[in-house]
């Protein structure tokens, strides 16, 4: 009896153990819930991920966008995306864009009629650029001419003399001379389907002053108004390197 007794709480031990051990395994399963935890995350993961490639495709195809000329402003982009130069300073007016040198500052001068932006050169006011925009009853810049023939047309642009002076042949000059130009390039461009004429030509005064004076000259037309971009630098500086911002400048120069 003492025998059975003790069998049967050896068997009555050995269930109680296993119900034990299963009571262990049936906790085991949170390791599954943890498991599936692990897969919602990833899901979220990947939503997450979805919705920030979809926002940054449609911010591509805003940037991507073509600016209307409604759009053109000082603070409009319509040279594409940003980039890390900051040698230019992308400037955007009434109907036209130009990428102007970041040493420039603005300059409230207006020396030429319809004059509409003018930067100067911080560090010489001799170096310049700047736009002017006025009524034409022409529909092309073709109409003014052959490129050089354009030149006549706004030799303005170059400078005059507000005095008549009386001199001999000097210094290369001619009788009652005291300035002169050289033209140096004339070509006409094509941007966009518009045409433009883009003079280069250098002038001289007889106090040689800053040894000349550069002039890079674009002109289009557009909507019967002409838009003319010219840029001035002193030789000297010219030659000091000035020539490279100066000429990337006058390149640029775009209307719509």
């Amino acid at each position: 009896m003492a025998s059975m007794t003790a069998s049967s709480v050896a068997v009555r031990s050995s269930f109680v153990g296993k119900a034990v051990q299963a009571k262990s395994q049936s906790k085991a399963a949170p390791k599954v819930s943890a498991v599936r935890c692990q897969a919602e995350s990833q899901d979220v993961t990947l939503a997450t991920r979805r919705g920030a490639m979809t926002a940054f495709s449609a911010a591509a195809l805003a940037v991507s966008a073509k600016p209307s000329l409604a759009a053109y402003g000082e603070g409009a982009n319509v040279f594409g995306a940003a980039t890390q130069n900051t040698e230019f300073i992308p400037y955007a007016g009434d109907g036209f864009a130009v990428l102007v040198p970041s040493k420039f500052n603005p300059s409230k001068e207006k020396e030429f009629e319809g004059t509409v932006m003018r930067y100067e050169d911080n560090g010489d006011a001799v170096t310049y650029l700047l736009t002017t925009i006025t009524p034409t009853d022409k529909t092309s810049i073709t109409q003014y001419g052959t490129p050089a023939e354009f030149l006549s047309s706004v030799s303005f642009l170059l400078g005059r003399t507000t005095q008549t002076f009386i001199t001999g042949s000097e210094g290369g000059f001619g009788a009652n001379r005291v300035a002169a130009a050289s033209l140096l390039g004339a070509e006409s461009v094509t941007k966009k389907g518009k045409t433009y004429y883009e003079v280069d030509c250098v002038t001289r005064t007889a106090d040689g002053n800053e040894g000349g004076r550069h002039h890079l000259i674009s002109g289009t037309v557009s909507n019967g108004k002409l838009y003319l971009f010219t840029v001035q630098i002193g030789d000297k500086r010219w030659f000091k390197g000035m020539d490279r911002p100066c000429t990337a400048a006058w390149k640029s120069f775009t209307v719509a």
